[in-house]
């Protein structure tokens, strides 16, 4: 087989991965073809080489995964991104649907999930600053230890560390800032927990 021009790959490529997005399936031979103005039997041989080659494409002679869009991480968990929530004292916030988005399951897992804001800094040691969207997996359990979204007997809710129940029952919610809330925790008699945080998407 001849050698394939390297450029062509690289847009084989791109145009691959840019059409996944777009469509959520890969590309078939004929839209490839026609995009590039070759024939489907050039635009095979190309995908087969690149194959071959460990490029990161890998074509099975019925659909094409690329290292950044395979099976895996085409698995979608939908999510709503639904306002903010408080990292202080406990406050009632009002839920509503800013917008819908995607979690790759390679990154997320699988389950249902919500985003919310973080407001204030009582949770920076936990790696959750002003502004970062929190993915919350919803969920009404928790683990000593996990990230919460937590419910009070009042209505309020807040975002702390659950730390296990005090001698009295009530369940404890630590803040996470040693800094400005030395060992400053919340006890609540009542607590419904609305989900635990999975990961943190912040800019840099």
């Amino acid at each position: 087989m001849r050698t394939k021009s390297m450029e062509l790959k690289r847009q084989i490529y791109d145009y691959v991965n840019e059409w996944k997005r777009e469509n959520g399936h890969s590309p078939t031979l004929s839209v490839l073809a026609n995009y590039f103005k070759v024939s489907r039997t050039t635009i095979y041989r190309y995908l087969v080489e690149m194959t071959s080659e460990n490029m990161g494409l890998i074509y099975d002679g019925k659909s094409i995964e690329t290292r950044e869009l395979n099976a895996e991480n085409m698995c979608l968990s939908p999510a709503l991104v639904v306002g903010s929530i408080p990292c202080g004292e406990a406050q009632e916030e009002e839920e509503y649907v800013e917008e819908y988005v995607n979690l790759p399951a390679s990154l997320f897992g699988k389950g249902e999930f919500y985003i919310l804001r973080a407001s204030g800094d009582s949770m920076e040691d936990a790696g959750i600053a002003e502004g970062d969207m929190v993915v919350i997996r919803r969920q009404e359990t928790a683990d000593v230890g996990d990230i919460v979204v937590a419910l009070d007997e009042d209505g309020r809710n807040t975002l702390k560390r659950f730390g296990g129940f005090d001698e009295k029952h009530r369940a404890i919610l630590e803040y996470m800032n040693e800094a400005v809330y030395p060992d400053k925790i919340i006890t609540v008699k009542y607590l419904t927990v609305q989900g635990v945080a999975n990961h943190v998407i912040k800019q840099l």
